[in-house]
């Protein structure tokens, strides 16, 4: 499987030492480094489920399990109409 490539031009000097420093550290190479700090930056440890987020904006706007009930009598169970253009 080919993987996308990144190419990063015009890094300051002392960002690229740092950069080397810290591999060596870690004893990665330095695009191994840069693939760890992207990993560990835009992809998060736990993913939100959204069950999760619901039930949490619930509890923090302070809604009941009575709220709900009114909630789920006036819920609409009727089929969706299908959509024309016409």
């Amino acid at each position: 499987m080919i993987m996308p490539s990144l190419t990063v031009c015009d890094i300051p000097d002392e960002i690229h030492r740092a950069l080397r420093m810290r591999a060596a550290s870690n004893g990665h190479s330095m695009e191994a480094e840069v693939r760890e700090i992207l990993k560990s930056t835009l992809k998060p440890k736990t993913r939100v489920k959204m069950g999760d987020a619901l039930a949490n904006l619930g509890r923090r706007l302070g809604l009941t399990n009575e709220d709900l009930a009114v909630i789920e009598q006036t819920h609409d169970t009727a089929p969706a109409e299908h959509m024309t253009f016409e």
